[in-house]
C-alpha cells in the first residue's frame, strides 16, 4: 500500500483506536501487560498503514545504535561460526544487528577492530580474545562497554566468560581410551600460548586424566606442533618404535591434520590408531570409519554469551562477573577399537 506521508506511532495508535504509548511498547517487545487482542490491532495497523521503525529516531531518543560487534580469533573453527551463530539469532529477537570481526589470532587486527566497532558506537562487544590486549579490554570496562569474553579467560580483568569445561573434553577421551583397554596415548595439540586458554587447558585435563589411570610415565605422548607441520611431524614420530595406540586431537582443525597423517601413512583408523577429537565437525560423523568426537555445546554458550551482554546493555544492574562452564557432549562412533 502506497502512502503520501510517513507514517508515524500516533497515526497507528490512532488507527488502532489506542495510546502512543501502548505502540511503543509493543514496538520496543514490552508485552507484559498486553492482551492479545490488543497486539493483533496493532500489527493489523502497522500492516493496513504501511509503518516502518524509525531506526535512527529510536537510537538518538535511547542513545544506543542497537548494534552489537562480535570478534572472533579463528573463524575457521566451527565452535566459533556455530557461536556466531547462535549469538546472531539471540540479537535477532531483540532486533539488535552484529557486525562481525575476524582476527586470524593477531592482537593488532583485534586492537583495530575494537577501535572501529567503538567509532561505530555499538553497544556492547563479544570477543574471543586474541591475547596481549588487556589495557585495550580495560579501556572498554573503564568506559562502562558492556563485554563478555567467549572460549578464553584474560586472568584479573572482571568481565564475564564462557567456555566449555576443557580439562572434562580431555579427561572424558582419556577415560574412554582406557576403557578399551588403551595404555598409550598420544595428544596432538597446536603450540600453547598463554591465552589460548582450551589448548592449556584440554593438555592440563589430559595429564592430570592420564596420571589418575597411573599412565603418566611410559603410556603419554604429547605432540605439539603447528597445524602446517603436524601431519609431517605426527608421521615421523610414528615411525619410532615408541609410539601410542590411541591420539587424542585437541581441536577440529588439529583433527584434520591428525585424518592428513593417517592418509599419509596408509593407516587404518581403529586398527593402526584409534581417535577421539575435541571439537564435533560435519566431517567427523561422515568420515569412514565415523571419528568419535567430544562435541562443545557451542549453542548454550552463544546463549549464555548473549544473555549476559543482554543484561549488561539493557539492565544497567552491578553485575558480578564470573567464569561460566559448559559441560562437553561424548559422541561414540566407530574410530577408536578395543585392543
Amino acid at each position: 500500500m502506497k502512502h503520501d506521508k510517513n507514517v508515524t506511532i500516533a497515526d497507528v495508535a490512532k488507527h488502532a483506536g489506542i495510546s502512543k504509548s501502548t505502540v511503543s511498547q509493543y514496538l520496543n517487545k514490552r508485552f507484559e501487560y498486553m492482551g492479545e487482542e490488543t497486539k493483533q490491532r496493532i500489527r493489523q495497523s502497522i500492516a493496513a498503514l504501511g509503518y516502518s521503525p524509525n531506526v535512527l529516531a529510536r537510537s538518538l531518543k535511547q542513545k544506543k545504535t542497537f548494534t552489537i560487534g562480535m570478534i572472533v580469533a579463528n573463524i575457521l573453527h566451527g565452535f566459533s561460526t556455530q557461536v556466531i551463530r547462535t549469538v546472531e539469532d539471540a540479537c535477532n529477537e531483540q532486533d539488535i544487528h552484529v557486525i562481525v570481526c575476524n582476527t586470524d589470532e593477531d592482537p593488532q587486527k583485534e586492537q583495530k577492530y575494537v577501535q572501529m566497532l567503538e567509532a561505530k558506537q555499538v553497544d556492547g562487544f563479544i570477543i574471543f580474545p586474541a591475547g596481549d590486549n588487556e589495557e585495550l579490554y580495560r579501556e572498554l570496562l573503564d568506559k562502562n562497554i558492556p563485554l563478555v569474553f567467549v572460549d578464553r579467560i584474560v586472568p584479573d580483568l572482571p568481565v564475564n566468560t564462557v567456555l566449555t569445561d576443557n580439562e572434562k573434553a580431555a579427561a572424558m577421551a582419556v577415560d574412554y581410551f582406557t576403557n578399551c583397554g588403551h595404555r598409550r596415548i598420544g595428544l596432538a595439540v597446536p603450540p600453547l600460548k598463554r591465552v589460548m586458554t582450551p589448548r592449556s587447558e584440554r593438555l592440563s585435563g589430559f595429564q592430570k586424566a592420564m596420571e589418575s589411570h597411573e599412565l603418566e610415565k611410559s603410556g603419554m605422548f604429547i605432540y605439539e606442533q603447528s597445524l602446517s607441520a603436524m601431519a609431517d611431524y605426527l608421521s615421523a614420530e610414528f615411525q619410532k618404535e615408541d609410539k601410542p595406540t590411541a591420539l587424542l586431537a585437541s581441536n577440529d582443525l588439529t583433527l584434520i591434520e591428525v585424518l592428513q597423517f593417517c592418509r599419509q601413512q596408509e593407516m587404518e583408523i581403529g586398527r593402526d590408531v584409534s581417535i577421539i577429537s575435541i571439537d564435533d565437525m560435519p566431517l567427523a560423523g561422515v568420515y569412514n570409519p565415523a571419528v568419535t568426537s567430544i562435541e562443545q555445546p557451542a549453542a548454550a554458550i552463544g546463549e549464555k554469551a548473549a544473555e549476559l551482554l543482554f543484561e549488561e546493555m539493557n539492565e544497567g544492574k552491578e553485575l558480578s562477573p564470573a567464569v561460566h562452564r559448559y559441560s562437553p557432549v561424548f559422541l561414540e562412533r566407530d574410530s577408536v577399537e578395543t585392543r
